[in-house]
C-alpha cells in the first residue's frame, strides 16, 4: 500500500502544479475579453483569432484543472442522503463513484477524443471563420484533460482505500488555505490586537500609580 501511496502523492504534486500554473489563466482570459470588448466597442474592430483564443483558454482552464478540482474536492456535490451517512459509507460511496462512473468516463473520452486530435494535426484543421485559429491545438486539450482527470480518480481512490485502512486521514476533508489578502488582514487585526493589549497595559499602570 505504501507504494500505491506515493503514486498518489506524485499525481497529486502533479496536479497540484498544473493547477497553481495554470488557474492563471482565468486572468489572461478576463483580459483578453474585456479589452475585445472595449476595442470592439471603441474602435468599431473585432478577430475572430482573439474571439476564438478566448474558448480556447477557456476549455483549457475547464479541462486541465478538473483534476486538480477534484484533488481540492471542491467539485460539485449532491450530499442530501450521503450527508446523513457514516464518514466509512460516504467513503464507500466515492470508491464506487469512482470505480463505476468517474474512471470509465475518463477513459472513454480520452480514448474517443485522441483519433479526433490526430486527425485534426494530420489535416492541419483551421477554423473555417475568416482570421480563425488552428484547431488541433484545441482538439489536443480534451484527451490531456481526461488523461489528469482520471489520474487524479486513480488517487483520489487510493486514498480513500488507504482511509478505510486507518493508514491516512480523511482525504475528503477540505483543507482551505488562506489568499495572501485574508493572511494580510489576520496580521493587521493581530497588530491592532496586540497594540490595543499595549495600551490598556500602559493605562492600568498609569492608574496603579500613587
Amino acid at each position: 500500500m505504501s507504494s500505491l501511496l506515493s503514486l498518489s502523492r506524485l499525481i497529486d504534486r502533479v496536479n497540484e502544479r498544473i493547477g497553481h500554473t495554470f488557474y492563471w489563466l482565468v486572468l489572461v482570459t478576463v483580459l483578453i475579453s474585456a479589452a475585445n470588448a472595449v476595442v470592439r466597442k471603441v474602435f468599431n474592430y473585432s478577430s475572430n483569432g482573439l474571439l476564438e483564443i478566448q474558448w480556447y483558454l477557456f476549455s483549457t482552464i475547464f479541462l486541465f484543472l478538473a483534476g486538480y478540482t477534484l484533488l481540492r474536492n471542491d467539485h460539485v456535490r449532491i450530499d442530501v442522503i450521503a450527508s446523513r451517512l457514516s464518514k466509512r459509507a460516504q467513503t464507500w460511496i466515492d470508491i464506487l463513484g469512482t470505480l463505476f462512473f468517474l474512471l470509465p468516463m475518463a477513459i472513454l473520452l480520452a480514448w474517443l477524443a485522441w483519433p479526433v486530435f490526430v486527425e485534426a494535426f494530420e489535416r492541419n484543421e483551421v477554423s473555417t471563420n475568416a482570421g480563425g485559429l488552428i484547431i488541433w491545438p484545441a482538439r489536443l486539450l480534451v484527451p490531456i484533460g481526461f488523461v489528469l482527470l482520471g489520474l487524479q480518480g486513480i488517487s483520489e481512490l487510493i486514498k480513500r482505500i488507504a482511509f478505510l485502512r486507518g493508514l491516512i486521514p480523511d482525504p475528503s476533508e477540505k483543507h482551505v488555505d488562506k489568499t495572501a489578502e485574508e493572511e494580510l488582514a489576520a496580521e493587521i487585526l493581530r497588530s491592532r490586537a496586540e497594540q490595543d493589549i499595549g495600551e490598556q497595559f500602559v493605562k492600568e499602570a498609569k492608574e496603579d500609580r500613587p
